[in-house]
């Protein structure tokens, strides 16, 4: 199977989409032929599609979320690209009080299929105000489901599925991710991946690991380094935060017994504290010990690429975690 970068999957899936559906529109910034979008999401896009399906906006949030809820109750199926996800705090009332009540406030006479893309994420040392991972802050919004693919095969999947849904979508790339070169396998023939299904990354039957984005890939680091200790954990990626797959966690803590979750979130609010009290709420007596969080401090995140660093949750981190859990 070919492989390709997480950046030309994103930009695959955009093209699929936009060719198989004339309803499908992107608003943004800097997505049009000069730039293709700041990391290359949208590359050679316009020149094929044009500029009423790849719309060049100025630098306003607000319009662009509000031209997409527009939109999408006109019958149209937008992608709003915001850029970074620190910048949705400027759309909050369009979240908060529009797209995610207008559907069932009209009893579901109107769609609202817009899907929210953003940037998200620290390892780039791009500072306090482009680096933030929000899903726990979003996790609280009804009527919003949020993806965070941790690699090209899931970003493909699940953004076709995003902008297929009759519903808001955020769909949350990693930055680190996006500007990485390294490669996956992608089928060439379509594919979908469902929301709210969550990856078996490692099977195991002592500790079950629960993590999201960029830490999946640190989760797979430590299993490796705790095997060596006769450790044996299961990885889960849970490729959506909302809906969650309730299913899959509590059929492997029952297996284990033991939970530990990586989130670069700080810990207040985050998503790996929201899951934690789910599983505490439904799977109680499934716990022969405490869950154990590994999240970031709660602080804005440095600029400095060496306090960046220690900022971030790492694998031997989660290893001290997954330790204490056994």
């Amino acid at each position: 199977m070919r492989e390709i970068t997480f950046i030309q999957a994103v930009n695959e899936a955009y093209d699929e989409e936009l060719a198989r559906d004339p309803s499908v529109i992107v608003l943004g910034e800097d997505i049009g032929q000069y730039w293709g979008g700041p990391q290359g999401d949208f590359r050679g896009l316009f020149d094929k599609y044009g500029e009423n399906r790849l719309i060049e906006t100025p630098i306003s949030e607000t319009a662009i979320l509000g031209g997409a809820i527009g939109a999408a109750v006109a019958g149209m199926r937008p992608v709003a690209h915001i850029m970074f996800a620190d910048f949705l705090g400027v759309v909050g009332d369009e979240i908060l009080n529009q797209l995610t009540n207008m559907r069932y406030m009209f009893g579901g006479k109107a769609k609202v299929p817009v899907t929210i893309a953003s940037y998200s994420g620290a390892g780039v040392s791009t500072a306090a105000q482009h680096s933030k991972c929000v899903e726990g802050l979003f996790m609280s919004v009804p009527g919003l489901k949020i993806a965070t693919p941790s690699d090209p095969y899931d970003a493909k999947g699940l953004l076709k599925s995003a902008i297929r849904d009759d519903n808001p979508v955020m769909f949350f790339q990693r930055t680190i991710m996006n500007l990485s070169r390294d490669k996956g396998a992608v089928p060439e023939e379509e594919y979908l991946i469902p929301l709210g299904k969550a990856n078996i990354k490692k099977a195991g039957n002592d500790v079950t690991v629960l993590a999201i984005g960029t830490m999946v890939h640190r989760a797979m680091v430590a299993a490796d380094m705790v095997s060596k200790e006769g450790i044996d954990i299961e990885v889960i990626d849970l490729r959506t935060v909302s809906p969650l797959d309730m299913e899959a966690i509590l059929n492997s803590v029952g297996k284990t017994g033991r939970l530990a979750i990586i989130d670069e979130e700080p810990l207040t609010g985050s998503a790996a504290s929201i899951i934690a009290g789910l599983v505490a709420q439904q799977g109680f007596d499934l716990l022969k010990k405490p869950i154990k969080l590994v999240c970031a401090p709660d602080t804005p995140v440095p600029f400095s690429p060496v306090l960046e660093k220690y900022w971030m949750p790492d694998e031997n981190n989660l290893m001290e975690a997954i330790k204490d859990s056994v």
